[in-house]
């Protein structure tokens, strides 16, 4: 009796079963994200542009948050950008941040000492690890000119609905001289205190490496003291 040739279903011709088609993988979609605060701890927001894997917008995000810092604005806008992706079941995710402190912390190349900053990164890490792709990096000033729109958009908006509104800023005098207390006593004008504080200019932007209050409308004066380059 012949012999039956060996069946080869679920086999190739080697002898081993053909590996199963994976799905495609779904095309990362991108948030660009920034946060502002005018004064440094001041009125601060935060915006956010995502487009879809495609390049078109799907989402813009804005939101005024209260008084904060830069640093804590910049949280809430990446925060806000992952749980838009989460709540509309996004899997893969690519940030763009402007903020070289909030990519390098959240990529672990910078600690976290500031304890402001400390629930919201650890927030942000727990999120962003329940993505299947996640990936945030740093990219200049010119290239976040959208979410950087929408967080000063939100500002401005917050300002308006204020008393007194952006008619109370056009007419405002800086550095004004007080009206006396009374007819008897006037006081004397206070000394003004001199601090420095080291900064970094970045983008056009003067950015602070120190959280200062400093009040609306404040006049300061800028030594620039420029290091000299070393030999090529």
């Amino acid at each position: 009796m012949p012999r039956r040739p060996p069946t080869t279903r679920g086999k190739d011709l080697f002898g081993e079963a053909p590996a199963e088609p994976k799905p495609p993988t779904a095309a990362a979609y991108r948030a660009n994200i920034d946060g502002g605060s005018r004064g440094n701890p001041g009125p601060a927001a935060y915006g956010v542009m995502i487009r879809d894997g495609r390049g078109e917008i799907v989402a813009k995000l804005k939101k005024y948050i209260g008084r904060m810092t830069n640093n804590v604005a910049e949280y809430y806008g990446l925060i806000a950008a992952m749980d838009y992706a989460q709540s509309h079941a996004i899997r893969a995710l690519r940030i763009e941040s402007d903020s070289e402190l909030l990519v390098k912390q959240m990529r672990g190349q910078y600690k976290v000492k500031s304890e402001d900053l400390r629930p919201l990164f650890e927030r942000a890490q727990k999120m962003s690890k329940a993505f299947d792709s996640f990936r945030i990096e740093h990219v200049y000033r010119e290239q976040n000119r959208e979410a950087d729109a929408l967080a000063n958009e939100a500002l401005d908006e917050t300002e308006n609905k204020a008393p007194g509104g952006a008619a109370a800023r056009k007419t405002a005098v800086p550095n004004s001289k007080p009206e006396p207390l009374s007819a008897k006593a006037e006081p004397s004008s206070p000394k003004p205190e001199l601090r420095k504080i080291q900064a970094r200019f970045r983008g056009g932007v003067l950015y602070l490496l120190e959280d200062v209050e400093l009040p609306d409308g404040m006049v300061v004066d800028v030594s620039i003291h420029l290091r000299p380059k070393p030999p090529a």
